[in-house]
């Protein structure tokens, strides 16, 4: 396996792509007790159509990624969390809108549960009636998420902002949706998308990077394979869809995310725009920031005010929101101080405190296998480098981040969902 070094980290990830189109990163951590493993595919939520085998385009319905999630853990012998728990190690899975993720953690038999986690992963074994049994359990987690508001006002917000784009799909799909799935949706799309050249392998603790690659050579597929390609879309205009949308739920005090509609990183570049984006939430809407104190003294946000980047494959976004009594007046300010940075300038105490701040937050994370590993992982999806973060760092300006206030920050992009109270 090759060694990757980073010396401002004081880290070395071991690598190595195998015949078969899988890539494997290994952490070596000898100081660590436990062992973690993420084994993840670029299918997600999102992915709705793709090209087939025979090399004609796919539609599917919402929700399959989320579904083969579910129905992943099933084989012939019975349930692999099961057998996985009954080891002593903690297994899991999770899927986002561009990726789905298998995990585990432990301090013993290592070996053996990557050889399990590997293989049942890579094999699917679906019945119509486990299907069946499956649509009922996650019908029934679709209707909570609906009744859960934080959920809906992000979706709601995602609807606004984008007039196509995926994203505004839900991951688990709906009521509907999954009834037109069936244990053949499930294999068709199994075999287009977990196959090892669509797949990565990310796992730290200590452990021998060789073994990891010969466990992984010997449990799945030798056949060669490449990544699947998606359709996401026609490009986004940068103007956001709609301006505002509203539901009543059962809240207290109305629920709102303000969203501002950014530009997709060109490939190679997602981790900069990245840190940047994240930069510029802290600058306009942290707890240091000027706007923050104003908005909380005028009792326009508590507590609950937070900010986020998110950016997935064809979109980018900046989000901010919590509770308020006037959600629309928030959104103003936010516009004025916006402009107000973009032509005044960011202040610059201000801004080497919060680009320190946010590098120290960065090294600290690397202390998270799980999360070193799920950045690996995402980041090798991106085509990105997820350790260069310190020469990206290095690398961003206040000017940048005045110039994506300018950009990004505007009326034409910014978009509001409330959530308000029931009459």
């Amino acid at each position: 396996m090759d060694e990757l070094n980073y010396t401002a980290l004081r880290e070395t990830i071991h690598h190595c792509a195998l015949p078969n189109g899988l890539n494997i990163y290994v952490d070596v951590r000898p100081e660590y007790g436990k062992q973690f493993a993420f084994f993840a595919t670029r299918y997600g939520g999102m992915d709705l159509r793709f090209r087939g085998e025979d090399g004609e385009w796919v539609d599917t319905p919402q929700g399959v990624a989320h579904f083969l999630e579910h129905k992943m853990f099933d084989t012939k012998d019975g349930s692999a969390l099961q057998r996985m728990a009954a080891q002593g190690v903690d297994p899991n899975a999770y899927t986002t809108p561009s990726m789905t993720g298998y995990f585990f953690e432990g301090v013993q038999g290592f070996e053996d549960n990557l050889r399990t986690l590997l293989g049942f992963v890579s094999q699917p074994w679906f019945t119509r009636s486990s299907v069946e049994k499956e649509r009922g359990i996650i019908g029934q987690e679709i209707r909570m998420c609906e009744d859960d508001p934080g959920h809906e006002v992000y979706y709601q917000l995602m609807e606004c902002m984008y007039a196509s784009h995926p994203v505004r799909i839900r991951v688990a799909g709906t009521v509907e949706s999954i009834e037109e799935i069936t244990a053949d949706t499930l294999y068709q799309c199994h075999r287009a998308f977990y196959r090892p050249g669509n797949m990565v392998l990310c796992v730290a603790g200590n452990v021998d990077p060789q073994r990891v690659a010969d466990i992984a050579q010997e449990v799945l597929e030798k056949e060669p394979s490449t990544a699947t390609v998606s359709d996401l879309g026609g490009a986004e205009p940068p103007e956001t869809a709609r301006k505002y949308a509203e539901r009543a739920m059962p809240v207290s005090i109305p629920l709102f995310e303000i969203g501002f509609k950014g530009d997709p990183a060109p490939r190679g570049e997602g981790l900069r725009q990245r840190l940047l984006a994240e930069l510029v939430c802290d600058v306009l809407f942290s707890s240091s920031a000027p706007l923050y104190s104003r908005l909380y003294e005028e009792g326009l946000i508590n507590g609950s005010f937070d900010s986020s980047y998110d950016a997935l494959p064809g979109c980018a976004c900046l989000i901010a929101g919590g509770e308020s009594r006037d959600p629309k007046r928030v959104l103003d300010e936010v516009l004025k101080e916006a402009v107000r940075l973009a032509r005044e300038g960011i202040e610059p105490e201000l801004w080497e405190q919060l680009k320190k701040a946010a590098y120290g937050s960065m090294v600290r994370q690397l202390n998270s296998m799980d999360g070193t590993c799920a950045e690996l992982a995402q980041a090798h999806f991106d085509g990105e480098d997820y350790l260069s973060f310190p020469q990206c760092f290095q690398s961003i300006e206040r000017s940048d981040a005045e110039a994506l206030l300018r950009s990004w920050c505007v009326e034409d992009r910014a978009a509001l969902s409330v959530i308000r109270p029931l009459e």
